[in-house]
């Protein structure tokens, strides 16, 4: 017997969600089985099953990595906080008279 993941797509939508696994021997039964378990109520319009022996994975050491790269989170604050400070230097160096006419 070999495991299957099943992925669905409903029509129009952009991705294919996983909706489940399955054991089968073999490819045409696992598409059958597929089929009766998780298209009954017409939960997807599109079907996809991996054979897990076919998945590649990233090791936890493969992956770490990218883990530590806090740029990639910024929510704006640096940038706020960076240009609020040349906003004040900018006014010490004019004497205080930036926007007076």
């Amino acid at each position: 017997m070999r495991r299957y993941e099943v992925f669905l797509k409903k029509d129009g939508r952009d991705e294919y969600r996983h909706a489940g696994s399955l054991d089968a021997p073999d490819d045409e039964l696992a598409l059958v089985l597929a089929r009766e378990s998780y298209l009954r109520r017409a939960e997807g319009d599109r079907l996809w099953l991996v054979d897990r022996a076919h998945l590649v994975t990233g090791s936890p050491e493969f992956v770490a990595p990218n883990a530590d790269k806090p740029h990639r989170h910024n929510d704006g604050e640096r940038i706020a906080d960076r240009r609020r400070r040349l906003r004040e230097e900018g006014r010490d160096r004019d004497g205080g008279t930036e926007g007076a006419s």
